[in-house]
C-alpha cells in the first residue's frame, strides 16, 4: 500500500510538473487503477472506493457539457460578483500594448529560446555614423553649468543645431523629411546626451516619444501627417502634448478640460468645430511650441456630429497662436531648466478636422495615448537616467584613485569598495533592461508591463547610484559651478522619478495591475467571457479558461514544490556555464510567482486592487526576474565576455534575492493566514535559501570600475568624455597614471618612514624624494603630472557674491567693510 501511494503522488507530481493534459492524465489515472485492481493490493471495499472517487471526477471533468453545467455555470455566476470593478480608462490601459517576455514569465514555464533567439540590439551603420559625429558634436556645444546656472535654457545656437541637424525627427519617415531612427538609436542618444546634459536630454526626449509626431503616425488622416510631419521633422513647428491638469494628474480620466462641438466662423465660414477650455501644468515644451497636442473630453449637447452627447477624452493638434491661448511661463523643475510650463485656453475654436485622425477618432484618446505611451516610457526615462549613471559610474570609479587620505586612495577603503561595487552592478542591470527593452520595441512589440518595469526600476536604481556617487565625492559633489559634473544631475533624478507615472504609482498600481491581467495566461479570457452577453458563448469560452488555469495551477503549484526542493538544479535550460544556475533559479522563481499570484487573485479577488502593499510586493517579483532576464540577454548579446561576469553575478543574485524577500514579505502579510501557509509549503519548503551578493563579489567589482579594462570600457561605453577642458576628460589619463604610480607613491612613503629623506614645510615631498635618488627625473615628472591632474579634478568653484541669484542686493558684509 505504502509503495503505491507513493507511485499515486508522486506520478501526480510529474502530471503536473510537466503539465500533462486532462486526458493524458485520466488516462495515466485509468491505467494506474486498472493495475492495482488486477494486482488485488488493497481490500474490495477500498478499490471499489477508489473507482467510485475517480469516475465522479474523471467523468464530469472529460464529458465538456457535463463540465459547463455542473462546474464551470456556477463559477462563472460566482466570477462576475468578484470581478473588480473596471474604469474605461482602466480598461483602455489593459487592451493597450502587446505581452512580450513579461508573459513567459507569467507562465511559470519560461520558453528562454523566445528571449535568446532575438537579435542582439544594434546601430544600422547610419545610426552609429550620426551617434559618433552628430550626437559628439552636440555634446560638444553643451554647458550644463551655464545651461542651467547662467542661461536658464539652451543658447539658440543648439536649439538651432537641433532642429537643423534631425534631433527632433528620429520616429519621423524619411519621406516626410525625418531620420527614422530605431527605439535603440533613440535610446543611444538620449543615454550618450545624459551623459553631459540632462537639461537637453530630458528636451529631446519629449518630440521623439509621446508627442504629436508619435500620435499622427498612429492615428493621423493622411492630410495631417502630410502637413504636420515636415514642419515637426524641420524643426519649423516645436510639438508638445499637453495632458496634466492640476485636479487630474495620475487620474487622467478625470480631467476638467472640455471642448463642445458648435457651429462658429473659421476662415471666413461657418463651420462645425470645437470651442475648447483647458488648464494644463507640467507640459515639456510647453513655453515655446508652435503645436499643442491637447487631451480633452469632447461634448456634444446639441448633437451636430451624432447622436451621443459625451464622447470621452479626445486629441486634437491646436496651432498655439490662435486667440484664447495662453502659452509661454515657465516652471523651473528642481534647477534643470528645460522648457516646462503650463498652457490656457479660454474659448478657443477649431475645426472638427483638427481632431487627431478626424471625426472617427473621438473619444478614442486614452486608447491612443496607453498606445502610445509604452515605447515612451520604455525609452526616455530608462535611457536619461542611465545615461546619468554612467557618467556617475565613470567618473566615480576613476575619482575614487586619484583622491587620498591618510596617503591611500579611497578606492582603497570598505566602506567606497561596498558602494562602488554596487554602483557598477546597478549599472549593468540598467544597461540590460534599456537595451532589451528598447530592442523589442524594434521587433514590433508594444510593451506595456515591460516598459512600466522599465521606468520605475531603472529611475530607482538610478536613484541610488546618484546618492552613491554623491557619498563617495562628498564636499565635491555639493559644491555647484562648472567643474562640478555630479550635482545637476543628482538634482535632476526627482524629475524621472516624477513624470510619465510617478514611480508610486507605477509600482503598486501599473506593473501588477496591469500585468496581472494582461500577461497571465487566462485571466484577461476569464473576464472577457465573463463580459460576453452571449450565454452560451460566455460559457464555452470560460470553461476553456477556467481549466486551463486550473491546470496551469496545479502545474505551478508541483514545479514550485519540485524545484525549491532541488534547488532547481534540474531543470532544463538552454546555456550551460557560470550563468546556467541563474536560469534554473528564474524558472523556479517564475513558477512561485504565478502560484502566488493566482492564490491572491483567488481568495482576494477585487479586493487585491486596493491593496497595494501585496500588490506592488507581486509586481516586485515579476520585475526582479524581467531584470535578470535582461542581464542574462545581455551577457549573451555581448559574446558573453568572461570579464563581465562579476556584473552579471552581481546584478542576477541581487535581483533574485530580492525576489525572494519580497516574496517572505507577501506570504508574511498575506491576510488568509492558511493559505499563506500552504504557499510557504510549496514556495519555501527548505527555507529562504538564496543570498545577496558577498563583499568578495562586490570587491571584484570595484576594482573592475575603478582600473582601465575591457569590461570598464564595455560598461560606460558613449559617455562623453569631451577634451580636457571638460573636468571628465581628465580622468582617462588621471586613472591610468594612478594606478602607474602607485608603487611609485609607496617608495617615497616607505623611504619618508625609514628616514631616507625629510620635507620642510611647504616644500614639496616629489622633489625633496627626486633630490633624496629615491625616485628617477621620469618618475617625479609623472608624479608631478598626477599631483595636477588631481588638483583638477578634486577643486571645487567658488564665486563673487554679487555671481549668485537672479536679483542680487548689497550684502551687508560687504557694506560694512
Amino acid at each position: 500500500m505504502i509503495i503505491w501511494l507513493i507511485i499515486f503522488i508522486g506520478g501526480s507530481l510529474a502530471l503536473a510538473y510537466l503539465r500533462a493534459s486532462l486526458l493524458v492524465a485520466t488516462g495515466l489515472y485509468l491505467l494506474y487503477f486498472i493495475i492495482y485492481t488486477l494486482t488485488g493490493t488493497g481490500p474490495d471495499w477500498l478499490t471499489l472506493l477508489y473507482w467510485i472517487i475517480f469516475l465522479a471526477i474523471a467523468i464530469p471533468l472529460n464529458i465538456k457539457e457535463l463540465r459547463r453545467h455542473w462546474i464551470s455555470k456556477p463559477l462563472l455566476d460566482m466570477f462576475r460578483k468578484i470581478m473588480p470593478e473596471m474604469s474605461e480608462t482602466e480598461a483602455a490601459a489593459l487592451e493597450a500594448g502587446t505581452v512580450w517576455w513579461d508573459g513567459e514569465l507569467f507562465s511559470g514555464r519560461p520558453k528562454w529560446r523566445k528571449l535568446l533567439d532575438t537579435p542582439a540590439p544594434k546601430l544600422s551603420d547610419e545610426e552609429q555614423t550620426f551617434l559618433d559625429n552628430e550626437v559628439e558634436e552636440l555634446c560638444g556645444l553643451l554647458d550644463e553649468w551655464k545651461i542651467t546656472h547662467e542661461w536658464g535654457d539652451l543658447p539658440p545656437s543648439v536649439w538651432e543645431f537641433l532642429k537643423k541637424k534631425g534631433f527632433f525627427a528620429y520616429i519621423i519617415p524619411k519621406r516626410y523629411g525625418g531620420k527614422e531612427f530605431s527605439a535603440l538609436m533613440n535610446s543611444e542618444t538620449l543615454a550618450k546626451v545624459a551623459t553631459r546634459s540632462a537639461t537637453a536630454a530630458s528636451i529631446m526626449a519629449v518630440p521623439n516619444s509621446l508627442g504629436p509626431a508619435e500620435l499622427l503616425l498612429r492615428y493621423g488622416t493622411e492630410e495631417q501627417k502630410d502637413h504636420y510631419l515636415p514642419r515637426l521633422a524641420s524643426g519649423e513647428d516645436v510639438p508638445c502634448f499637453a495632458l496634466t491638469s492640476p485636479t487630474a494628474g495620475s487620474d487622467a480620466g478625470s480631467i476638467t478640460d472640455y471642448g463642445i462641438v458648435c457651429k462658429r466662423q473659421w476662415q471666413g465660414k461657418e463651420v462645425t468645430g470645437i470651442r475648447l477650455n483647458w488648464d494644463k501644468r507640467y507640459i515639456t515644451l510647453a513655453p515655446i511650441a508652435t503645436v499643442l497636442g491637447l487631451a480633452f473630453k469632447l461634448y456634444d449637447p446639441e448633437h451636430l456630429v451624432g447622436t451621443r452627447d459625451e464622447y470621452g477624452i479626445t486629441c486634437a493638434l491646436i496651432p498655439t497662436h490662435l486667440p484664447g491661448i495662453t502659452i509661454g511661463r515657465r516652471h523651473f523643475p528642481i534647477n534643470i531648466p528645460f522648457q516646462n510650463g503650463p498652457t490656457q485656453g479660454k474659448d478657443v475654436f477649431v475645426p472638427l478636422d483638427f481632431i487627431i485622425g478626424g471625426m472617427k477618432m473621438a473619444g478614442q484618446g486614452w486608447r491612443m495615448l496607453m498606445e502610445c505611451l509604452g515605447a515612451g516610457r520604455a525609452i526616455s526615462l530608462p535611457s536619461n537616467t542611465t545615461g546619468g549613471t554612467r557618467l556617475a559610474v565613470y567618473a566615480t570609479g576613476a575619482y575614487v584613485r586619484v583622491r587620498k587620505q591618510f596617503h591611500l586612495a579611497i578606492a582603497k577603503f570598505d566602506g567606497i569598495d561596498e558602494v562602488l561595487g554596487r554602483m557598477g552592478g546597478l549599472l549593468y542591470a540598467m544597461e540590460s533592461v534599456r537595451t532589451m527593452t528598447a530592442a523589442s520595441i524594434d521587433q514590433g512589440e508594444e510593451p506595456a508591463v515591460c516598459a512600466a518595469i522599465s521606468k520605475y526600476h531603472v529611475t530607482e536604481m538610478a536613484r541610488i547610484v546618484a546618492n552613491d556617487a554623491m557619498d563617495i565625492h562628498g564636499g565635491k559633489g555639493i559644491q555647484l559651478g562648472p567643474r562640478n559634473y555630479l550635482a545637476r544631475g543628482y538634482e535632476s533624478v526627482p524629475v524621472a522619478i516624477t513624470v510619465e507615472g510617478a514611480n508610486i504609482l507605477t509600482r503598486n498600481l501599473m506593473i501588477y495591475g496591469q500585468g496581472a491581467i494582461r500577461c497571465h495566461p487566462y485571466v484577461l479570457k476569464e473576464m472577457r467571457a465573463a463580459a460576453m452577453s452571449d450565454e452560451q458563448e460566455a460559457m464555452k469560452q470560460f470553461d476553456e479558461a477556467l481549466f486551463g488555469h486550473t491546470g496551469l495551477a496545479i502545474s505551478n503549484a508541483a514545479r514550485s514544490l519540485v524545484l525549491a526542493l532541488t534547488s532547481a538544479k534540474f531543470t532544463r535550460v538552454p546555456v550551460r556555464g557560470p550563468t546556467e544556475r541563474y536560469y534554473q533559479h528564474i524558472n523556479r522563481f517564475s513558477a512561485s510567482f504565478v502560484l502566488a499570484s493566482d492564490a491572491a487573485m483567488l481568495t482576494l479577488g477585487g479586493a487585491l486592487k486596493r491593496k497595494e502593499k501585496l500588490s506592488a510586493r507581486l509586481g516586485d517579483m515579476l520585475s526582479c526576474m524581467y531584470i535578470a532576464s535582461a542581464v542574462l540577454k545581455r551577457f549573451e548579446d555581448q559574446g558573453r565576455q568572461s570579464e563581465d561576469l562579476p556584473l552579471v553575478e552581481w546584478a542576477c543574485r541581487q535581483s533574485l534575492y530580492h525576489l525572494q524577500e519580497q516574496m517572505h514579505g507577501f506570504l508574511r502579510n498575506f491576510p488568509n493566514r492558511f493559505v499563506a501557509t500552504v504557499l510557504r509549503i510549496l514556495i519555501f519548503p527548505r527555507g529562504r535559501t538564496y543570498s545577496a551578493p558577498s563583499d568578495v563579489l562586490g570587491h571584484r567589482i570595484a576594482e573592475l570600475v575603478s582600473t582601465p579594462n575591457a569590461a570598464r570600457d564595455r560598461l560606460t561605453q558613449n559617455t562623453y568624455v569631451g577634451d580636457k577642458n571638460n573636468p571628465v576628460g581628465l580622468f582617462a589619463e588621471a586613472l591610468e597614471l594612478a594606478i602607474r604610480m602607485e608603487p611609485v607613491e609607496k617608495k617615497v612613503h616607505a623611504a619618508m618612514r625609514s628616514g631616507g629623506f625629510r620635507v620642510a614645510p611647504g616644500d614639496s615631498e616629489i622633489l625633496a624624494a627626486q633630490q633624496a635618488g629615491v625616485i628617477t627625473e621620469r618618475e617625479t615628472q609623472a608624479l608631478l603630472r598626477l599631483q595636477q591632474l588631481t588638483h583638477e579634478i578634486i577643486s571645487v568653484d567658488d564665486f563673487a557674491p554679487d555671481e549668485l541669484g537672479t536679483k542680487p542686493f548689497r550684502s551687508i558684509h560687504a557694506a560694512s567693510s
